[in-house]
């Protein structure tokens, strides 16, 4: 087993690996209209219209599909944009290059009128995205809230500033592996319930089990609302996906020793998890430059569990 970077576009890229030989994907892919990562043509999150931004996404994730063993699950964060054409052309032009922070929500789409939308409009990629992918297959399992205490500040007076984004979970097949027990919560006020009335008893004492009661809680199934900071990494791909978003994700989808799957490296955050975790990893990054940063994260970070199997191997393949 090795851990392996691919560069290149991950449309051709993914077409290179080995079916079934990923446990999960976990997966940030560039959002729609947002941002020009320079340099590539017909990039993603750059087409003309929503719809075409999802087919791509669907073409991408049925490639990912192939990769994922049969019990795999695909954890993708996606978030949203405001529609704002505007007839006189003058569109800004956001790039990686000149840019090292999230962008306001609002940045305007392409130059063309888009049948279905108005100026202000919510477009709403993140579901229509869920459905495709539902559509093409994919069982939809949850979406799951990333809710963000230190949000990107909005001047708009006309709605709330945008302080959310989505993950969904889905998976390959009906039957998936999923291990619940890797991300349970601490139950803040947790009692003990005699099982003949389902009733509590000395709720958040922590007393053991009096006479009649059988069972104790000191967890809870992790809920579906995640609060997580936004952490930049200096000289970073500017939209670094914190780690403590992708470990539950990690932890639930897989076990130590299984391979992780992103499709859209970038600064590599998933594999320095995966790695602190015990897991391998498996990545395609368009772009070359980040190997670097890549592996320089990866050897910063300090795993917590290590495979046993063999010694880590960090492959770079480039892949014209």
């Amino acid at each position: 087993m090795k851990d392996t970077i691919l560069f290149g576009d991950c449309r051709e890229t993914l077409k290179n690996l080995t079916n079934s030989s990923a446990r999960m994907c976990v997966t940030s892919p560039p959002y729609y209209g947002l941002r020009d990562y320079g340099g590539e043509k017909n990039q993603i999150g750059q087409e003309e219209s929503p719809e075409e931004y999802v087919k791509q996404m669907v073409e991408v994730f049925r490639l990912v599909r192939d990769v994922l063993t049969d019990d795999g699950t695909l954890w993708l964060n996606i978030g949203d944009s405001y529609y704002n054409y505007r007839s006189d052309g003058n569109y800004p032009k956001q790039t990686v290059s000149k840019t090292r922070q999230d962008l306001p929500q609002s940045t305007p789409v392409r130059g063309n009128k888009l049948k279905g939308l108005k100026s202000k409009d919510l477009i709403g990629i993140p579901w229509m995205l869920a459905f495709a992918l539902r559509a093409d297959g994919w069982y939809l399992r949850q979406d799951i809230i990333w809710h963000k205490p230190n949000p990107m500040p909005e001047s708009v007076q006309d709605r709330c500033t945008k302080a959310h984004e989505y993950i969904f979970l889905l998976s390959k097949s009906k039957n998936y592996f999923y291990d619940n027990e890797a991300i349970k919560e601490p139950a803040k006020d947790w009692g003990t319930r005699d099982r003949t009335n389902g009733k509590y008893h000395n709720p958040g004492s922590g007393l053991a089990p009096h006479s009649g009661l059988t069972k104790s809680y000191a967890t809870k199934n992790k809920r579906s609302v995640w609060s997580v900071t936004k952490k930049p990494y200096k000289g970073a791909h500017f939209a670094v996906f914190p780690p403590e978003l992708i470990e539950p994700c990690i932890l639930a989808g897989s076990e130590v020793g299984d391979t992780i799957l992103d499709p859209f490296m970038g600064s590599g955050t998933s594999a320095m998890v995966a790695k602190s975790l015990g897991r391998y990893y498996t990545g395609c990054e368009l772009h070359e430059e980040y190997g670097n940063l890549i592996q320089e994260r990866i050897q910063d970070y300090h795993p917590v569990n290590e495979v046993a199997q063999e010694p880590t191997i960090n492959i770079l393949d480039l892949i014209q």
